[in-house]
């Protein structure tokens, strides 16, 4: 059989998707065996093929084993009948012979091309999956391809990898429809038994991190130091933030020109609050800093490890804990410690002095 139009394809397909001929050739011959096998079961034993894409051929052949008595006719010839085939024929030998398929019929055929589409699909997908196997951490742009009662789907890459965006990475008050783009955070990729499979997340405090990465150059280029980050998904984050260079202020870095910079993340994030912290080495002095917008009268580190109270304004205290706790609650997160707030008469009547922002209690 000869088809060099076949082979040319092969070499226009490495071409273009850069994968070797090798691959298809060998999907191809499983193919052909299988749909010859189911045309003619039993006729031509074990089918061997010889592919020569230089010179464009397809040769088939019928192996059989020699036998003194016949057990299994689609594997095996007797002794008898392979020496009229060969006189020096014993038992054991191989027995190959060329021949032609008379009839490789059209559903053969596209039992055949059905399996080297599957293979090409499978190839793509294990390359596109190599890809995103270093990409875990990373920011990437998806489509929104289906969505079920609880899980988003997201094509990703060329179309061959799928994203799974779980209800716990979700964003609450966040709407996603089909077709829309959306960036996504790669939180793992793991091996499915479908293929291996990409977890991605728009809740994950690592968004906002890669998000500030994105629009801030001086954070690329590590002028500017994320040093903490915590985040309530649709609602606050806090992100602690450092300079190592003196001259670059990292919060005018970080806000831009007319707050350009963190006026794009926000709208990214769908109206998120952000506050950007200043990171700082004393742990009672950015426990005050965390705790913005509220104003902090003093810290004062408590009896216990990484335990302190946070006096403020009684007209703050609210603005200090924040709805349901959760301002109070993202300062714990930012610092590691344990942060009582109370108000300046509160810890009055519990005979404390406070000098405002001294950090050091009275008596």
């Amino acid at each position: 059989m000869v088809n060099k139009d076949f082979f040319a394809a092969l070499a226009d397909l490495e071409k273009e998707k850069g994968i070797p001929q090798e691959v298809f050739i060998e999907a191809l011959k499983n193919a052909l065996v299988s749909a010859l096998k189911k045309q003619t079961p039993g006729a031509v034993g074990t089918v061997e093929l010889k592919l020569v894409p230089e010179k464009g051929t397809i040769e088939f052949y019928s192996v059989k084993t020699v036998v003194e008595e016949v057990a299994d006719k689609d594997t095996e010839i007797s002794l008898e009948e392979a020496r009229t085939i060969k006189k020096s024929a014993k038992v054991g030998d191989k027995m190959t012979e060329k021949f032609v398929p008379k009839d490789f019929s059209r559903i053969a055929a596209q039992t055949a091309k059905q399996v080297i589409l599957q293979k090409l699909h499978e190839t793509e997908r294990d390359a596109a999956m190599n890809e995103f196997s270093d990409k875990e951490g990373e920011l990437v742009v998806g489509t929104v391809r289906k969505i079920d009662l609880k899980n988003i789907y997201i094509e990703l890459g060329k179309g061959q990898v799928e994203g799974l965006l779980m209800p716990s990475d979700q964003v609450p008050g966040e709407t996603y429809n089909v077709n829309d783009k959306i960036k996504v955070f790669v939180r793992r990729v793991k091996s499915g038994f479908k293929g291996a499979q990409v977890l991605v997340s728009r809740s994950a405090a690592g968004l906002v991190r890669k998000l500030f990465e994105e629009e801030v150059p001086e954070i690329k280029q590590g002028t500017v130091v994320i040093r903490e980050i915590s985040r309530e998904a649709g609602a606050r984050t806090k992100i602690a933030i450092s300079s190592e260079d003196s001259r670059v202020d990292a919060i005018g870095a970080c806000v831009g020109n007319k707050g350009a910079r963190v006026n794009a993340i926000v709208e990214e994030l769908h109206g998120e609050k952000i506050d950007i912290i200043p990171w700082s080495d004393n742990p009672l002095e950015f426990i005050a800093k965390a705790l913005s917008p509220a104003k902090v009268i003093s810290v004062t580190q408590l009896d216990g490890e990484k335990t302190a109270m946070a006096v403020v304004p009684d007209d703050k205290l609210s603005l200090a804990i924040g709805k349901d706790g959760q301002n109070a609650r993202l300062a714990v997160k930012l610092t590691g410690w344990k942060i009582d707030v109370k108000s300046e008469s509160a810890a009055a009547k519990l005979g404390l002095n406070f000098t405002e922002e001294s950090g050091e209690e009275n008596a």
